[in-house]
């Protein structure tokens, strides 16, 4: 069993920059891929980005330019560095793990984006 803790979100004018954090009880070198979803009210959750244990990070197209994903393998916790947020990036944003193919999911940190 694998737990997943955010912390991070808030409330943020637009412009603004926030910084989420996700740890894991467990080291995340076990972990093929981890990412970030998010997901608005009357929304489907949605792909933010994801960090595979190799490779290059993935962004969707709203968060490229933006966004920055990161592994602290120190702390075993991915970060979601957000910068120049919009209105309509408000959404609970989840941290999310593949291990060994089973997911995991923490359970939501809210962003709000407003002025």
């Amino acid at each position: 069993q694998v737990q997943l803790v955010e912390s991070g979100g808030g409330w943020v004018q637009p412009g603004g920059s926030l910084r989420l954090s996700c740890a894991a009880s467990t080291s995340i070198f076990r972990f093929n891929t981890m990412a970030w979803y998010r997901q608005a009210p009357g929304k489907q959750r949605e792909l933010v980005a994801e960090s595979p244990r190799t490779g290059s990070n993935h962004y969707v197209d709203f968060a490229k330019g933006r966004f920055t994903i990161s592994r602290d393998i120190h702390k075993n916790t991915v970060s979601l560095q957000m910068n120049s947020l919009k209105p309509e990036d408000t959404a609970v944003y989840y941290c999310n793990v593949d291990l060994s193919g089973d997911p995991y999911w923490g359970q939501g940190t809210q962003v709000t984006v407003s002025s």
